[in-house]
């Protein structure tokens, strides 16, 4: 039953983050685009902010436009430290 509650525990404590697909050329590797909004510190208006991380996708069927769903992982390479977790919405195509 201890088991049972570190996984349960690991599994709320998980970062995730949900973003676009905008490149699938690598080998089990996505690159997913997040945008978050942040607030100037002057004006106090939003402005939109893109951070690109690199996420290992292990079945290549995942293509550009997706939305997914990335989690955190143990370091994979040198800049793949997220996993795809789950496709949310197809891209049209």
């Amino acid at each position: 039953m201890a088991a049972t509650e570190e996984t349960t525990s690991k599994s709320k404590n998980e970062r995730t983050k949900t973003g676009v697909v905008v490149s699938n050329k690598m080998q089990k590797t996505v690159v997913v685009a997040v945008e978050n909004l942040v607030k100037h510190g002057m004006y106090q208006k939003y402005i939109k902010r893109t951070s690109k991380f690199l996420a290992h996708a292990e079945n290549n069927d995942i293509n550009v436009g997706d939305r997914v769903i990335i989690a955190e992982s143990r370091p994979l390479s040198k800049r793949k430290r997220w996993a795809v977790r789950e496709v949310v919405e197809k891209a049209a195509s």
